[in-house]
């Protein structure tokens, strides 16, 4: 089964509860986002930093993914 992004992203923390603990909510606020695939905006940046899960994965409708640049 695929993982949404934000079920990687707990996975990387060490697990939904180690997640919610790093991101100072509940297990239940966390175990929802899983469940939905949907993060809270607020969350977003905060979840990047941590788990290095990219923003335009945990929500693509808020950050496009970047173009790639050209090699000088």
């Amino acid at each position: 089964m695929e993982r949404n992004a934000i079920s990687r992203a707990a996975f990387i923390a060490g697990g939904q509860t180690a997640l919610a603990r790093a991101l100072g909510c509940t297990p239940q606020a966390v175990q929802r986002m899983c469940a939905s695939g949907r993060v809270s905006a607020e969350r977003v940046l905060a979840i990047e930093k941590l788990t290095k899960v990219p923003r335009y994965e945990l929500r693509p409708d808020l950050y496009p993914v970047p173009k790639k640049r050209k090699a000088a």
